[in-house]
């Protein structure tokens, strides 16, 4: 069974000092996952601090990995009212046309040239977008929508990195979270 879980925290060290987990190892030299953890017993390559074999392998023998991922905007949610307010509201997609304004949203800051001339004006085509901008896609960009909805949750990853849908989709509703905090008022 191949299963992918994300869960994003404002800062996954506070999660972290309360679970017992253990760094997922990126590759075979060592290197550290950036935001992956086993919560259950996996071989410990104690000199470089995380599992002994690398994610991939350790998926195919069967362990479960969890990603537990910083992301920032959330520091700018007041409490749970606050949250379901800026998440239903409908986000001023066209402020992402000002490049100042851009580069300051989450996934997609450096991207503005593109998303200037894709406009992305839907959660549906900002997760298009943030797929489209991952190496297995990227022959997507600067196509019209109905073009790149026709293959961009294929799975056909053989031209490098992609996105699955679901989290696409969770990024693209992070991305709507972060404009309408970033257009709140102050």
């Amino acid at each position: 069974m191949s299963a992918d879980v994300d869960i994003d925290f404002a800062d996954r060290q506070h999660i972290m000092d309360l679970i017992q987990c253990t760094p997922a190892r990126q590759n075979a030299e060592g290197r550290k996952h950036n935001s992956g953890v086993y919560v259950t017993p996996i071989p410990v390559d104690a000199p470089n601090g995380c599992a002994s074999i690398d994610y991939e392998y350790a998926e195919q023998r069967g362990y479960f990995k969890l990603d537990l991922l910083n992301q920032s905007v959330y520091t700018l949610i007041r409490d749970q009212a606050h949250y379901d307010t800026m998440l239903a509201k409908e986000p001023e997609w066209h402020r992402l046309n000002d490049k100042n304004f851009c580069e300051r949203v989450v996934h997609i800051g450096n991207y503005h040239d593109l998303q200037v001339a894709m406009q992305p004006n839907s959660i549906a085509r900002m997760a298009a977008f943030i797929s489209i901008i991952r190496p297995g896609k990227a022959h997507l960009q600067h196509k019209p929508w109905k073009e790149v909805f026709e293959t961009v949750w294929d799975g056909d990853d053989s031209a490098g990195f992609v996105f699955k849908k679901s989290h696409a989709v969770s990024y693209a509703r992070l991305v709507a979270l972060h404009v309408n905090l970033l257009c709140e008022p102050v």
